[in-house]
């Protein structure tokens, strides 16, 4: 079935563009979250309906919907029972309908997260194989493997997984399933072509219901090819990342996404996806983003970096090369649901005898509260997104960052729900250690109320992750009709991005990107420029179209206060 759109278009980019991801800003909801219209703790598709208007107002061109399937919750829905249905405690497939229905109404498209590495352990190909012995061909749609020693008892390899612990699991026959994520998710056997046709299905299934596109969880580790007898997980982490490698980046998962592509290209406009495929070699990445793969692939660099001038610019400039190479567009994101939020990030003090953030470990853990300067992070949040903003390709934003969201740290023990955080070490003294949690709390819509209007003020349950008692401040009605709030910032920017909108070019200007600075020219004669220093600079000549902190007046001249972005028309 192919949809085409006949009606008058109220899409910022024409409705039947191929090419309308290209320069779009996406953002992301993780529905559970979001909004909660019955009370019962959990975010549903009638609470994202009910905002539409907002995100409207906002001025995005896309939602990415983060899982929504069947689900367990043994890792946030990313474990799924069914791939095509709706975990009903979030709705039905009509409700579905409405929401597709509503945004595209509002100008809005969308993407839907897919999850092709793992299914749920309570799948029913999953239940099917544990019914089913060893050899069968149910069992050959996800990787059983004989364990190793006298009578089969060690696991088949000594891989860690990557939520902690072993990545082998034992089923009651002695065989043993692979997992890379937590244990209630096994991995897909992709040389099966069953598997291969269940994922075609499930996308021309969401296709048909009006999806516009897709992110693909762990795009870069479906395909495997794994010898016998296995390597050891030291043998493993030392083969190259060339192609060849066992389980990550082989050169045949590109074989899968071809055969995807086929799929998207049925649909007119064609549908689009994105990879999130952590690789290293720009090279490889790209591979991802070229229009016969799924064209466009995240680049996690920014998001990686410290609030610092020269890594943005070394950053900006291989990604901008990178998107040249696959003929692409460039993806720029700086907080998701994995990762300790960019608000919290930027005021956190490097760890003793550091002079550097922690890295990616310490991104997906949250964050201790005694080591978080709140305004000077926020201050910076708000300079990083005016200049991500300003770059050239798409942008994805993280429901909550609009507000100036920090991460959530004060989540009791009891109260958590991510693997991570129970894989970890007991004493969760390390940045390791505490989990996605924080960053996942149910967004606050009011000043008071239960749950901060995330939920009915008559409720009987609360959010679903506790919500601090400084929410209020940080809600919609506190920023809504304040101009210098955070919202206002993103909603101010965001139309302005839209006029400005131009080539996907820029052009640094080393006159004025010295010491601290950091500014580039964009096609129509505007500039973005950045202050990561700590030290007011002087205000280049032109007219200020934003700024994401007030700027100086001092003896006469307009000072760029340190942690600021400004946008000119020169």
């Amino acid at each position: 079935m192919t949809l085409t759109q006949t009606a008058p278009s109220p899409f910022r980019i024409p409705a039947d563009a191929p090419d309308w991801w290209r320069q779009a800003v996406v953002y992301q909801i993780y529905p559970r979250s979001f909004a909660d219209s019955n009370g019962d703790g959990i975010g549903d598709l009638v609470g994202i309906i009910s905002h539409v208007g907002y995100l409207a107002a906002l001025g995005v061109d896309a939602v990415w919907l983060s899982p929504f399937y069947p689900s367990a919750l043994a890792d946030g829905g990313y474990d799924v029972d069914d791939y095509r249905d709706v975990d009903p405690r979030i709705g039905t497939l009509d409700q579905f309908d409405e929401l597709v229905a509503a945004l595209h109404g509002a100008g809005i498209r969308l993407i839907v997260d897919i999850v092709p590495n793992h299914s749920s352990d309570r799948h029913r190909w999953f239940q099917e194989a544990l019914n089913s012995p060893r050899g069968s061909a149910a069992r050959d749609r996800y990787i059983f493997r004989d364990g190793l020693g006298e009578n089969g008892e060690l696991p088949p390899a000594d891989w860690t997984a990557s939520f902690g612990g072993p990545a082998w699991t034992r089923v009651p026959d002695g065989q043993w399933y692979l997992h890379s994520f937590a244990v209630e998710q096994p991995d897909w056997n992709w040389h099966n072509p069953d598997v291969h046709q269940e994922f075609i299905d499930t996308l021309r299934f969401w296709a048909d219901r009006g999806v516009d596109g897709f992110r693909v969880d762990v795009a870069n580790a479906l395909a495997k090819d794994l010898p016998d007898p296995l390597p050891t997980a030291a043998e493993l982490a030392a083969m190259p990342m060339d192609g060849t490698h066992p389980t990550i980046d082989r050169d045949d998962v590109q074989d899968i996404y071809a055969e995807w592509r086929r799929v998207f290209n049925e649909y007119d406009p064609p549908r689009t996806a994105i990879a999130e495929a952590w690789v290293d070699d720009p090279a490889r990445r790209a591979r991802y983003a070229r229009p016969e793969s799924l064209g466009q692939a995240f680049n996690f660099d920014l998001l990686q970096a410290d609030f610092d001038a020269a890594q943005f610019r070394r950053i900006v400039t291989a990604n901008l090369d990178q998107a040249a190479l696959s003929g692409s567009s460039s993806t720029w994101v700086l907080s998701n649901h994995d990762v300790t939020r960019h608000a919290t990030r930027y005021g956190l003090a490097p760890l003793a005898g550091s002079s550097a953030k922690q890295g990616i470990e310490w991104m997906k853990a949250g964050a201790p509260a005694d080591r978080i300067d709140p305004a000077l992070g926020l201050r910076r949040a708000r300079a990083a997104t005016l200049f991500e903003l300003a770059l050239p390709g798409s942008a994805y934003l993280y429901q909550g960052e609009e507000l100036g969201l920090a991460e959530v740290t004060e989540i009791p023990d009891d109260r958590r729900q991510d693997p991570t955080f129970f894989n970890s070490a007991p004493d969760h003294d390390t940045y390791e250690g505490v989990g996605r949690d924080g960053c996942r709390v149910p967004l606050p819509w009011t000043t008071s109320g239960p749950s901060f209007g995330f939920g009915p003020d008559d409720a009987s349950a609360g959010a679903h992750l506790p919500q601090p008692a400084w929410f209020g401040d940080f809600s919609v009605a506190a920023e809504e009709d304040d101009p210098d709030s955070t919202l206002g910032l993103y909603r101010r920017a965001l139309a302005l991005r839209t006029e400005l909108e131009g080539a996907e070019t820029l052009e640094w200007d080393d006159t004025l990107s010295v010491g601290g600075v950091l500014a580039f020219r964009r096609p129509g004669g505007w500039m973005c420029l950045t202050n990561f220093g700590e030290d007011p600079v002087a205000l280049p000549e032109g007219r200020v179209l934003t700024a994401s902190t007030p700027l100086l007046h001092e003896e006469g001249r307009v000072l760029v206060p340190g942690a600021t972005t400004v946008w000119l028309q020169r």
